[in-house]
C-alpha cells in the first residue's frame, strides 16, 4: 500500500494553496527520498505559484517550495548508499549534470535544463520529497535546518552575483537596490564580506533599520530621481545590483554606475525595458551584466558561509504548516523581514 503524506499543493497556476493528503513517492533511478526538515518562504515561491516560471497545466498538481533542507532517507538505483543520512539542500535548477556547462560547474547554464524544483518537481511544502540526486547538495551535518533554508537561494544567489558576476573587490562602492528583501539583505552581507562598501536602498523604515544592523549605509529610495548617485565622497558606485527590476531602478542604475562600473540585473519582468545610450557605455566603460542562478559549488560555499557564521541568516518568521498562508500574505504586503521558514513538526 502506498504511504500517504499531508502537504500543500496547487491545482491552478495563480491559485490558492490546498492542504491535502496524497501519495508519497518512492525514489526511482537516480533519485533520493528526502525527509524535509524545513523550507524557505520567499518571493520566488510566490512567483512559481503564480505561474511566472511556467504555467503549463500538465505540471499540476504541484507541491511548491524550491528552497528546502532535509535528510536523505532512501536512494534509488544508481545513487550511492552513502547519501543516506546526509543533510542536503535542494538545488533549484533541474540541470542534467552531463553537458559541458554542468561539467564545468555552471549548472544554472545547463544546455538541457528540465525546469525547476517546485515547478517541474515537487518541493518542500510537504514533509517528504523526491529529488534527482544531482540536485541534492550535501551540507554540513551540524548546520541548523532553519538556518539552512536560506542557503540554496537567498545566500547562494548573492554568492554568485557578488563573486562571479559583479566581481566585487575590496574598496568597491556597492549599491544594492531592494536591499531589505530576503535576497537583498544577504546580498548586503556577502558584498561586505568581499570588502565592498555597501549602500542598501529600500523604501520601508523596518527594512532600512535592518540594513543598518548589517553595517551598511541605509538609504531611502522612494524617489530615485532626487537621489544623488554620489553616496560616497570618493565618487559614484562602482557596482549597482538591482533586485527590484523596475523601469525606474534599471534606468537609475545605468545612469549612476561609475567609470568601469558594473550594473548587475537579476530580477526580470516581461514588460520592463532599459534604454541605454551606447555613448555612455563607451565613455564610462561600464557593463550591464545579467545574473541567473548559482552553481552547485556556489551553493556549497553558501552553506559554508552560513555554517561558519560569516553570513547571518535573516529569517523573519518561522511557522508550522498552518502558518504558511499568513507568511505569504506578509510577503505580498512587503511586511516580512528577510525570509520566512516552514518547519515540519518532527524537526
Amino acid at each position: 500500500m502506498t504511504e500517504q503524506q499531508g502537504g500543500y499543493r496547487i491545482h491552478d497556476w495563480g491559485g490558492d494553496l490546498q492542504w491535502e493528503e496524497f501519495d508519497r513517492r518512492r525514489p526511482g533511478e537516480g533519485e533520493v527520498l528526502v525527509r524535509v526538515e524545513a523550507c524557505s518562504i520567499g518571493l520566488t515561491v510566490l512567483n512559481c505559484i503564480a505561474g511566472n516560471l511556467s504555467d503549463d497545466p500538465a505540471l499540476l498538481p504541484r507541491v511548491p517550495g524550491h528552497e528546502y533542507v532535509g535528510i536523505v532517507t532512501e536512494v534509488g538505483v544508481g545513487v550511492s548508499p552513502a547519501m543516506v543520512g546526509r543533510r542536503i539542500v535542494a538545488y533549484f535548477y533541474l540541470a542534467c549534470g552531463t553537458c559541458s556547462s554542468c561539467l564545468a560547474g555552471d549548472d544554472a547554464r545547463c544546455a538541457n535544463l528540465a525546469g525547476w524544483v517546485g515547478v517541474h518537481r515537487d518541493g518542500g511544502y510537504a514533509p517528504w520529497a523526491v529529488l534527482p540526486a544531482h540536485n541534492a547538495v550535501v551540507v554540513p551535518d551540524d548546520l541548523d535546518p532553519i538556518a539552512a533554508t536560506v542557503v540554496p537561494d537567498a545566500v547562494a544567489t548573492p554568492v554568485h552575483v557578488c563573486m562571479s558576476r559583479a566581481r566585487i573587490k575590496p574598496g568597491d562602492r556597492v549599491v544594492v537596490l531592494g536591499a531589505g528583501g530576503g535576497v537583498g539583505i544577504h546580498m548586503v552581507q556577502v558584498a561586505r564580506l568581499l570588502g565592498g562598501r555597501v549602500a542598501g536602498l529600500d523604501v520601508q523604515d523596518p527594512k532600512l533599520a535592518l540594513i543598518e544592523e548589517h553595517d551598511a549605509l541605509a538609504v531611502r529610495s522612494d524617489d530615485l530621481s532626487g537621489l544623488d548617485s554620489a553616496l560616497w565622497r570618493e565618487g559614484p558606485p562602482t557596482v549597482v545590483i538591482d533586485l527590484v527590476g523596475s523601469a525606474e531602478t534599471l534606468q537609475w542604475g545605468a545612469a549612476s554606475v561609475g567609470m568601469a562600473g558594473r550594473l548587475v540585473i537579476l530580477t526580470t519582468f516581461r514588460d520592463r525595458a532599459l534604454t541605454v545610450d551606447p555613448r555612455q557605455m563607451v565613455f564610462r566603460e561600464f557593463s550591464i551584466i545579467g545574473s541567473r542562478y548559482a552553481g552547485r559549488a556556489e551553493v556549497s560555499l553558501a552553506a559554508e558561509l552560513v555554517a561558519t557564521g560569516r553570513v547571518k541568516p535573516v529569517i523573519g518568521a518561522v511557522v508550522e504548516a498552518e502558518g504558511v498562508p499568513a507568511v505569504h500574505d506578509a510577503l505580498r504586503a512587503g511586511q516580512l523581514l528577510g525570509r520566512g521558514a516552514l518547519r515540519w513538526e518532527d524537526t
